[in-house]
C-alpha cells in the first residue's frame, strides 16, 4: 500500500505538487469560433479628450469602445453599425445614426468623434477641376483635387505635409516636409469629396468619385502604414467599397517599399520616371541618386500583379532641351521591353510656376516623343493639363499658406537688406 502523502508543517502543498507536474500532450483545442481579443493600444486622442474613430480599422473601433467600457459584445455589434454608419451613410453625427438607441448616442458622442478635415479653401478651376486646401488639427495645411472627365471622376489625395523628395521641376518639392498624414487625415480627403459631390450611401454605381490616385502632396512610400492603412478603409467592401484597380499609388521609386505595397495594398503601380539616363534624372529627381533606374526599373518587372491587364504607369513630364529628344524617347522604349514590363506612359507637358528653373516642351516635341513611344507598341497619350488657373494640375500643389510665409519671408529679408545698406 502506498504511503499518505503528508506534507511538512507550514510549507504549501504547491511546492510538493509543482516539480511534479508535466505536461505530456498540448492543450486541448477549444471547439468552435473564438473572437479574437483586442489588445489595447494607443489611440487617437484629440485635445477635447475625444477619440476619432475615423480612420481606425474594424478591429481598432470596436477596441476603442471596449476599452471605453462597453460590454464585448455590445462593443461587436456598435463597431459594426458604426462602420456603416461611417463609411456606408457618411454620417458624421451619432444623433442620426436610428438603428443605435437613443440613449447610446449621447454615451458615443461623449467620448468619441468623426472627423472631417476643415477646409481653409476650395477652388474651382473653368474646366471643372475643384481643388481644396485643408487644414488639419495642429493647424498644418495640405492640398487635394478632383478632375471630373466624362466617363470618371478622379480624386487626387495627399499623403504628407510637403514633401522631403526635391524633385526640381515640382513645385511642392520647394516645400519642405513638415509631417506624415494620418489614415483618418487621408480617407478624410475621400469622405470630404464625397460629402461636396452628395455622394452618400455609397454605391458601386453612379457615382462621380469612382478613381483615387495618391498623387497629391508627398511620398506615399514613406508614409507606408498610414497610406495602407486607409486604403484598406477605402477598399472595404461594407463601407466605401472602391477596387483596388480603380486606385493607383504613385512613387517616385522608394525601390525597398514596393514589393511591400504590391503584397500589402495591391493597388496599381504609377512611377514618375521623367528621364532615361542617370545625370538627367540625378538631377530633377533626386532620388535617383540611391534608387537608380535600373533598380527602380527591376522593382517594377517584380511588382507583384503587373500583367497586360493592369499596366505599370510611367509618368514622363515633358522638360524644353533635358528629357524630350527623339533619343530619349528611343531610350525609354529600349528600357520598359529591356525589363519587359507592362507599361503604359503618361507624357505631362510641364506646368509652369514662378521660379521654375524649366519650361515645357513644344507641342511638335511632344508629339514626335509620343509617336516613337507609340510605335513600339507602348501607349503614350499626352495628359491634358487640368486645373492649372487654380494651381491644381500636375506638380502645382502647393498650399496657398506656405506660398504666403515665403513671400513674407522674402518681405523681411528684403527689408534687412534695405536696412543695411
Amino acid at each position: 500500500m502506498r504511503a499518505a502523502f503528508r506534507p511538512l508543517a507550514n510549507t504549501p502543498v504547491f511546492d510538493y505538487i509543482a516539480p511534479m507536474l508535466t505536461v505530456s500532450t498540448p492543450p486541448m483545442p477549444i471547439p468552435g469560433h473564438i473572437d479574437p481579443v483586442p489588445v489595447p493600444r494607443p489611440l487617437p486622442m484629440r485635445s477635447d479628450g475625444r477619440i476619432d474613430l475615423l480612420g481606425l480599422s474594424k478591429a481598432d473601433l470596436r477596441m476603442a469602445l471596449e476599452t471605453s467600457q462597453l460590454e464585448p459584445k455590445q462593443a461587436k455589434l456598435r463597431a459594426k453599425q458604426l462602420w456603416h454608419w461611417i463609411y456606408n451613410r457618411g454620417v458624421t453625427d451619432f444623433a442620426l445614426m436610428t438603428d443605435i438607441a437613443k440613449t447610446m448616442q449621447p454615451w458615443l458622442a461623449q467620448r468619441f468623434v468623426i472627423s472631417r478635415p476643415q477646409v481653409v479653401e476650395a477652388q474651382v478651376s473653368t474646366d471643372g477641376t475643384r481643388k481644396w486646401l485643408l487644414r488639419t488639427d495642429d493647424a498644418q495645411d495640405y492640398e487635394m483635387v478632383f478632375i471630373p472627365d466624362a466617363d470618371r471622376g478622379t480624386l487626387c489625395v495627399s499623403s504628407q505635409v510637403g514633401c522631403t523628395l526635391n524633385c526640381t521641376f515640382c513645385h511642392t518639392g520647394t516645400m519642405r516636409l513638415v509631417r506624415n498624414l494620418t489614415p483618418a487625415e487621408i480617407v478624410g480627403q475621400v469622405m470630404l469629396a464625397r460629402d461636396n459631390l452628395g455622394e452618400w450611401p455609397s454605391q458601386p454605381d453612379g457615382r462621380m468619385l469612382t478613381n483615387i490616385v495618391m498623387m497629391g502632396m508627398g511620398e506615399p512610400l514613406y508614409n507606408f502604414d498610414s497610406v495602407r492603412d486607409a486604403l484598406g478603409i477605402v477598399m472595404d467592401g461594407d463601407g466605401i467599397a472602391l477596387s483596388k484597380r480603380r486606385i493607383t499609388l504613385s512613387t517616385s521609386g522608394v525601390v525597398p517599399m514596393m514589393a511591400r505595397a504590391g503584397a500589402e495594398i495591391g493597388v496599381n503601380l504609377a512611377v514618375s520616371l521623367h528621364a532615361v539616363t542617370k545625370e538627367v534624372r540625378d538631377e530633377i529627381v533626386p532620388l535617383n541618386r540611391k534608387y537608380g533606374i535600373e533598380q527602380l526599373l527591376q522593382a517594377c518587372a517584380d511588382y507583384p500583379g503587373a500583367n497586360n491587364a493592369r499596366r505599370i504607369t510611367f509618368e514622363y513630364v515633358m522638360l524644353k532641351d533635358k528629357n524630350d529628344s527623339d533619343a530619349d524617347a528611343h531610350e525609354l522604349v529600349r528600357l520598359l521591353k529591356h525589363y519587359r514590363l507592362p507599361a503604359k506612359v503618361n507624357l505631362i507637358p510641364f506646368n509652369p510656376w514662378p521660379g521654375a528653373n524649366y519650361e515645357c516642351s513644344t507641342p511638335e516635341r511632344i508629339r514626335s516623343f509620343s509617336e516613337i513611344v507609340f510605335g513600339a507598341g507602348i501607349s503614350a497619350p499626352v495628359r491634358t493639363p487640368r486645373g492649372r488657373d487654380i494651381d491644381a494640375a500636375c506638380g502645382q500643389l502647393k498650399t496657398a499658406s506656405e506660398k504666403k510665409s515665403r513671400a513674407e519671408l522674402d518681405r523681411i529679408a528684403e527689408d534687412k537688406m534695405a536696412a543695411l545698406g
